[in-house]
Order: C-alpha cells, then sequence, then structure tokens
C-alpha cells in the first residue's frame, strides 16, 4: 500500500474547511472560518464546572446577536446591515453592507439550559454553559459478546 498526499482540490465539497476535533464528545465539531464561508471561528474549553464557547464575530454589536436555546439546541445568530447615501448636483453614492451568520451547537445532556449566559466584548461572543450538578457519571455496564 503507498501513501497518497492530501489534495483539497480531490475532495471538493470540503473545500478549505479544516475541522476542530476536540475531546468533548464530538457534539462540538464545527468547520473554522477560512474567509469563504459565512461562520465564524469557535473555540470550546471544557471545565470542571461547565463548557467555555467563543465566536469571532468581529464587526457587530450586542443588539445584533440573538442566543437562543431550544430542545438541546444552543443557537447564536447575528444580522446587521447598513447604508450610506449621499446626494449632490452632479451624482449620487450610495453605498450598502449586510453581514450575517448563524450556527447551532447540540449540547450534551449535562447542560442546564437556563443558565447560559453571553457576553460580547472586542469582537468575540462568549458563552458559558453550567453543567448540571446533579448529574451522576454512569458506570460502565459490560456487555457479553454471544
Amino acid at each position: 500500500m503507498s501513501l497518497i498526499k492530501f489534495n483539497k482540490k480531490r475532495v471538493p465539497m470540503l473545500g478549505n474547511r479544516v475541522f476542530n476535533l476536540m475531546d468533548t464528545n464530538d457534539f462540538f465539531n464545527a468547520p473554522f472560518w477560512n474567509g469563504d464561508l459565512d461562520e465564524p471561528a469557535m473555540n470550546v474549553k471544557e471545565t470542571k464546572t461547565g463548557f467555555e464557547v467563543e465566536l469571532a464575530a468581529p464587526g457587530f454589536d450586542k443588539k445584533d446577536f440573538e442566543v437562543t436555546v431550544k430542545d438541546g439546541c444552543l443557537n447564536v445568530s447575528a444580522e446587521k446591515s447598513s447604508s450610506v447615501e449621499d446626494k449632490e448636483e452632479d451624482y449620487t453614492r450610495k453605498e450598502f453592507s449586510y453581514s450575517s451568520f448563524e450556527k447551532s451547537i447540540s449540547l450534551p445532556e449535562n447542560v442546564e439550559d437556563e443558565k447560559v449566559k453571553a457576553k460580547y466584548k472586542d469582537g468575540i461572543l462568549r458563552l458559558d454553559l453550567l453543567k448540571k450538578k446533579d448529574t451522576k457519571e454512569k458506570a460502565k455496564k459490560v456487555i457479553d459478546v454471544g
């Protein structure tokens, strides 16, 4: 068997996407933002008490975000638009821009949906997700193979 060097052109559906493989039961796997996608870069860190999620979303204001939790899914979306119009005697200049993204993350069962906190500062949206305190880790069950 010979090794073949990876060529992203052979896998056009992936393009330049890089997948973030974390040791958090794979529920936060998501492509990083590479300039081609309308999704922000995301970092996830698991702590003893919960999860810290950071989304890079520069250029937005706090009022542009909508963060919701429903049916074990965290949804983050942001939308902003602006337009400028200058009218002079001989010309009219009109400029406009529109930016948006939407990201959904399946939450593990041990996250308290009601206690999600969000804070936006310096282009980073930070979400703090607390783990349920009464959740006990289930013991491993050995299954006999027959």
